[in-house]
């Protein structure tokens, strides 16, 4: 049951065949097995059981609200929750207990969802490999799936050294791992340069992040305000495209959604794509690009061109200053972000209490890890007076040349572009660590930031196992509010590609874990 699609267990949870509490039941003894992956700081094991309560009584009268209710979803650490710790995985917030609800939570507990957990993260949602928490790293499932230790013929995980497991990806690494896991059926993370899509790739799920303005931010802890969206983590589109439809819409206590959702979210069937215009971005074939991506990139433009679609390189010119134009705006707006948490009013406030200057200082400096020290001092280099114009201001409008990079591309017909989501596959944490916080980011983030800079939606789809026997996701990248057709294009290449579902026997002793995961590969 637990390795079903959403959709399916739904059905299952409205035909009797399981209830909500005995569904909720499983996902929390697995989450318990699955403990030593990291991917949850909170379990909500009582808030979770209240609920499956409550949906079970509406179930049992035929009152069920819809495809979410009874189902286990799972929020990264950077949502508020009423009541439920959120902590952006760092010091300073450790302790905090929100008195209400992001829009986007409240819309899935509105809708009878379970809510598992919080998941973890890269503090404040600083980086790529959800490594940089003070809850430390979160571990990449695949690092035990059997498709993967059949390749590098490796010992089972109790037996040998934790040394030799994978990054989940990041920042959203946390809901990644927590789906994939098949502790829960669909996560939210949040995206402001690649944090949805990136470790979506790494763990063999589907990423999507929707249009700027489609769903609600409130309540999402800001990174960065013009670029943060809520993003969606699921095994299949189908999936995402339930989420979304629950997600989506106009809040009043956020200015930037759009009135009403431009289009509905049930996904058509799609079985002729010869209409279909898909362009390859140039610039995206960079010399980092590892082989097996490259490969499985030209196979999946084949595949289009094969079923009648009209296939075009096209050109992004202002790709290349993306990295340096996302650093200035990022780094500017976490300084910004940041100032509010000054140990007065909530969150950390350390026992100096010389001056108000010197208690501001030491609260921040154990509060914050060396990380989100190093954006808050960047940006505010940034912001000074005089070098607002030359920063700033300049990578504001370099910002604006790579938005309509691909408002010109859209408008020359190209209805979906497909390009890498990282360089590689997941890779081993200690081969990770070995660069820096701001390489890896630059580096893993390459093919989803400009995305965000240019409010578009986008979409990691695992497409098939490399050499080594872990996930590589490709994304599609769709017109401003153009969600449904891009998802329905996803969609598509999904049936198309079969990518295999995750092997994990050894998690558990539960005998119909193994065979209902064979039941969805």
């Amino acid at each position: 049951m637990l390795g079903r699609t959403l959709r399916e267990v739904s059905a299952a949870l409205k035909q009797g065949q399981i209830t909500p509490k005995e569904l909720c039941q499983k996902c929390l003894s697995l989450i318990k097995k699955t403990k030593f992956l990291n991917a949850y700081i909170t379990v909500s094991e009582e808030v979770a059981l209240k609920q499956a309560e409550e949906s079970e009584n509406r179930h049992r009268k035929g009152q069920s609200l819809g495809d979410l209710d009874g189902i286990p979803i799972a929020v990264k650490d950077n949502f508020s929750t009423s009541g439920i710790e959120t902590t952006c995985a760092s010091n300073m917030l450790k302790g905090y207990i929100p008195p209400y609800n992001a829009t986007v939570v409240q819309k899935l507990l509105d809708q009878g969802a379970l809510l598992m957990g919080k998941t973890n993260l890269d503090e404040f949602a600083m980086g790529s490999g959800s490594t940089d928490g003070v809850f430390g790293p979160v571990k990449n499932p695949w690092s035990y799936s059997k498709q993967y230790r059949e390749q590098r013929k490796q010992k089972p995980h109790s037996e040998r050294e934790d040394a030799d497991w994978l990054i989940a990806g990041g920042s959203s690494g946390g809901s990644a791992a927590a789906v994939a896991a098949l502790t829960c059926f669909a996560a939210l993370g949040s995206d402001t340069g690649g944090s949805t899509r990136n470790p979506a790739a790494h763990c063999g799920l589907v990423g999507f992040k929707p249009s700027y303005g489609l769903v609600s931010r409130h309540g999402l802890i800001p990174l960065v305000n013009s670029m943060d969206v809520p993003g969606i983590l699921t095994r299949c589109v189908d999936d995402t495209a339930i989420v979304l439809g629950v997600l989506a819409g106009h809040d009043p206590k956020d200015s930037t959604t759009v009135q009403d959702p431009v289009e509905p979210f049930t996904l058509p069937s799609l079985t002729d794509v010869s209409k279909l215009c898909i362009g390859i971005p140039k610039e995206y074939l960079v010399p980092e690009l590892s082989p097996e991506v490259h490969s499985l990139w030209s196979k999946a433009a084949d595949l289009f061109d094969s079923e009648g679609a009209k296939v075009i390189e096209v050109s992004l010119p202002h790709t290349c200053y993306s990295i340096v134009c996302y650093h200035v705006l990022c780094t500017s707006e976490v300084a910004s972000n940041m100032a509010r948490f000054d140990g007065l009013e909530y969150g950390h406030r350390c026992n100096v209490n010389v001056s108000t200057e010197a208690m501001y200082a030491t609260t921040r400096r154990e509060g914050f890890n060396d990380v989100v020290r190093g954006r808050i001092l960047s940006g505010n280099f940034f912001l000074l007076k005089e070098n607002y114009e030359d920063y700033f201001i300049k990578a504001q409008k370099v910002r604006r040349l790579i938005a309509n990079d691909f408002v010109n591309v859209f408008n020359s017909g190209v209805d979906v572009l497909l390009t890498p989501t990282t360089l590689s596959e997941a890779v081993p944490y200690l081969e990770f660590i070995k660069e820096d916080n701001r390489t890896r980011s630059a580096q893993d983030d390459v093919f989803t930031q400009a995305v965000n800079m240019a409010g578009l939606p986008a979409v990691n789809v695992p497409v098939a196992l490399s050499n080594q026997g872990l996930p590589i996701g490709l994304q599609f990248i769709g017109r401003a509010f153009c969600d449904q057709q891009l998802l329905t294009v996803a969609k598509w290449f999904e049936e198309q590609v079969q990518f295999p579902a995750i092997q994990l026997e050894e998690l558990t002793d539960d005998c119909s874990f193994h065979r209902s995961l064979q039941m969805t590969s």
